[in-house]
């Protein structure tokens, strides 16, 4: 099981032998005896993966310039690319309620935003919405791009954490219906087709989004919340913080 991964991985340079460990033995050391098992089909080697890029992907471009992420395992390698018209929605209960009424064309990509870190707050799941559509047949046949996130379960072509999020004025905020939206998973792009010169106009014309919260332990944490990129957290880490018993 896990000692044989270790050992191909260890054999093919993705892991540091000498790191030590809690049995006080180098990684490589507590590997020496492990002996690879050519007779067996469970654990592939790593110089022959199931896949050379595994099950997620990243991907940027000027409609993701902070990054996004897709979940591409189970999708077939002809499907790893999408182009369609954009459909916007400020909320997940405003997507799943036009999927739920079926007011959608086949072949467009779903948006939504004001789902992230700050906009949410909290960058909740966006599963009802792409459970909803494979309940319709259609999840294969239309993208879903979010500042949100996903859970394990997701399938299609569904991608979150785009950033930087709607909350701040991200490009993801400045998209319209209609516009025209391109995923490559293979080239790890996501674009907008819009020139910079039509996304500069259009974000002098955004303004932020009103919320529900304005005091409180939420409205806080909107206020102190970074980008999906960094890890959502409420503390840049940038420096420490030294307190002595005088500062408390």
């Amino acid at each position: 099981g896990i000692p044989l991964l270790m050992k191909t991985l260890l054999d093919h340079g993705f892991l540091h032998g000498e790191c030590l460990t809690v049995s006080g033995r180098t990684i490589k050391d507590n590997l020496a005896k492990v002996v690879w098992n050519d007779g067996q089909d469970v654990v592939r080697p790593a110089n022959d993966p199931i896949t050379t890029t595994g099950g997620v992907v990243g991907l940027k471009g000027n409609l993701a310039p902070e990054g996004a992420i897709v979940k591409v395992a189970g999708m077939a390698q002809d499907k790893l690319a999408f182009k369609g018209p954009a459909l916007c929605f400020d909320s997940e209960e405003a997507c799943f309620e036009a999927v739920r009424k079926r007011k959608y064309p086949e072949g467009c990509v779903f948006v939504i935003r004001y789902e992230g870190p700050r906009g949410g707050p909290g960058m909740r799941e966006m599963l009802a919405t792409t459970a909803a559509l494979y309940g319709q047949g259609t999840g294969g046949k239309v993208a879903l791009i979010t500042d949100g996130r996903f859970s394990g379960a997701t399938r299609g072509f569904c991608i979150g954490h785009v950033g930087p999020e709607a909350a701040v004025g991200g490009p993801i905020a400045l998209v319209r219906d209609g516009d025209i939206i391109e995923i490559d998973a293979v080239a790890g792009t996501l674009d907008i087709q819009l020139s910079e010169a039509e996304l500069a106009t259009r974000r002098k014309q955004w303004k932020p989004r009103p919320t529900d919260y304005g005091s409180g332990a939420i409205w806080k944490y909107a206020q102190a919340v970074g980008s999906a990129k960094d890890g959502a957290v409420t503390h840049p880490g940038q420096k420490g913080e030294t307190h002595v018993y005088a500062d408390l």
